[in-house]
């Protein structure tokens, strides 16, 4: 396959999947969880943090910084295909490295983090919710802009996103 044929079957899966009711739902629910997100940590999530002990209160403030990384990656990364399919930005820029999907050494974490447990249920909930919004869009990346092999056809590469949205390797 050609350059051509590459570029055209990613400028159609772009503009397909920004175009479905998938991408919306994914979009819909990230910028849900980024208002969320801030209205707890502006607000509750600060009231508790203060009745931690010091240890785990230095932990929540990193944690804290890892989920607001996590949403604002993931929300920038939302803003710029529905910009895309929008027409507002064509899909070339949209493929560069500057609206890729970014901060994955903060996002996806080290490995397991000691005294999670401790931290507020709430600040655990979010952590968890915003990891995995981070991964699946991490995948759609990959997929829609670089390291997978886009498969031959409209079908190969509609299965390549389905594969990609629900987590399967």
């Amino acid at each position: 396959m050609n350059t051509l044929e590459d570029d055209t079957i990613r400028d159609f899966t772009l503009q397909s999947f920004t175009g479905s009711a998938l991408f919306q739902h994914t979009f819909d629910e990230g910028m849900s969880l980024v208002e969320e997100t801030a209205r707890y940590l502006d607000g509750p999530g600060r009231e508790e943090q203060r009745h931690l002990p010091r240890k785990t209160a230095m932990l929540y403030a990193g944690e804290s910084m890892r989920v607001t990384t996590r949403l604002m990656q993931a929300a920038s990364w939302l803003l710029v295909q529905r910009a895309v399919y929008e027409g507002d930005m064509k899909v070339e820029d949209a493929q560069s490295e500057r609206y890729r999907l970014g901060s994955k050494e903060i996002c996806f974490g080290g490995g397991p983090v000691d005294g999670l447990e401790a931290l507020p249920e709430k600040l655990q909930d979010l952590l968890a919710r915003s990891d995995e919004l981070y991964r699946r869009i991490a995948r759609l990346d990959d997929v829609l802009f670089g390291k997978a092999e886009v498969p031959a056809g409209a079908r190969g590469a509609q299965a390549m996103l389905e594969q990609a949205f629900s987590g399967q390797q």
